[in-house]
């Protein structure tokens, strides 16, 4: 099944899709451990998993397209392969669209990704700059394409507008959904998602939640991905800047809430930024089945 049929089906069943995001083991491990945290998720039932992909030389991006294809066929959930087109060739392009094809992989999640350090960036050193630039090639290709959407705008752009504009244009390459970057105040996705709908932006938003573990991790995301931290998250952090279990465990009741009042708001589906955490799945879903 593809992610814009469950979509549909959600819309004319009047349910709300909730799924997950795990990404493959780094270096050498085995993909036994991958296969570990999808069969812990099966029994929660998401409707459908992503699998990020790495194009910053660390050797996991072939894993996608295998954990993307076991969760397939072991488990029976659709599963989302992530391609990112940074540093990325004609070439390199076609023959990931037949790995993934030969794979059976129906749906792919189309990302710029980040710019590998020391990689170069001038003309000439990849075919494609943006997203929206493989979308067309990968819906010719018979793939159900998802791709990113940035609630608060996107790190590199201070233009709101510029922002929607850019999100249009992968609508308007064939992206058939979109999956938010995580953000802590839904607030800026409820703002973010009028002014999607007045410009033209009919396609489902699941919005992308990710419960904060640490102080370590919540500083790194936001640098990474420019999302605000509203004030009841500052005060959780410094309430709990030296209990790293109650931190972790208001991070995820903080999510949980957050979760909660998006179905309550009516949202397209909720995507859960699992970081392979079969606790943090369970609340989530268990928040949201309440």
């Amino acid at each position: 099944m593809t992610i814009a049929q469950i979509f549909e089906r959600a819309q004319h069943d009047g349910t709300l899709p909730v799924s997950f995001e795990m990404f493959p083991p780094k270096g050498e491990l085995s993909l036994e451990r991958a296969r570990e945290v999808a069969h812990a998720f099966a029994p929660l039932a998401p409707d459908f998993v992503s699998v990020t992909y790495s194009a910053g030389g660390s050797g996991n991006n072939a894993a996608t397209t295998h954990i993307a294809r076991m969760i397939n066929d072991e488990l029976q959930t659709p599963s989302v392969a992530h391609l990112t087109c940074i540093s990325l060739k004609r070439a390199d392009l076609a023959a990931k669209i037949e790995e993934m094809r030969g794979a059976g992989i129906r749906n792919v999640l189309a990302l710029r990704g980040d710019v590998p350090d020391g990689a170069p960036t001038g003309p000439g050193c990849a075919d494609y700059r943006y997203a929206k630039d493989i979308i067309p090639a990968l819906v010719d290709a018979g793939f159900c394409v998802g791709a990113a959407a940035y609630p608060e705008g996107h790190i590199e752009c201070d233009d709101p507008a510029l922002s929607i504009q850019r999100l249009k244009q992968k609508q308007d390459a064939g992206a058939s959904f979109l999956v938010t970057q995580l953000f802590f105040d839904n607030q800026y996705f409820y703002r973010f998602r009028e002014r999607a709908a007045a410009a033209g932006i009919a396609v489902p938003i699941t919005a992308g939640i990710m419960p904060f573990m640490s102080k370590q991790q919540i500083t790194r995301m936001v640098f990474m991905c420019g999302a605000s931290l509203p004030s009841p998250v500052i005060k959780l952090l410094a309430r709990y800047e030296n209990d790293p279990a109650s931190l972790r465990a208001a991070g995820i009741e903080y999510a949980c809430r957050q979760l909660e009042d998006l179905a309550a708001h009516g949202v397209d589906g909720c995507h859960v930024y699992t970081m392979n955490r079969l606790d943090v799945a369970r609340a989530a879903m268990s928040a949201l089945r309440r």
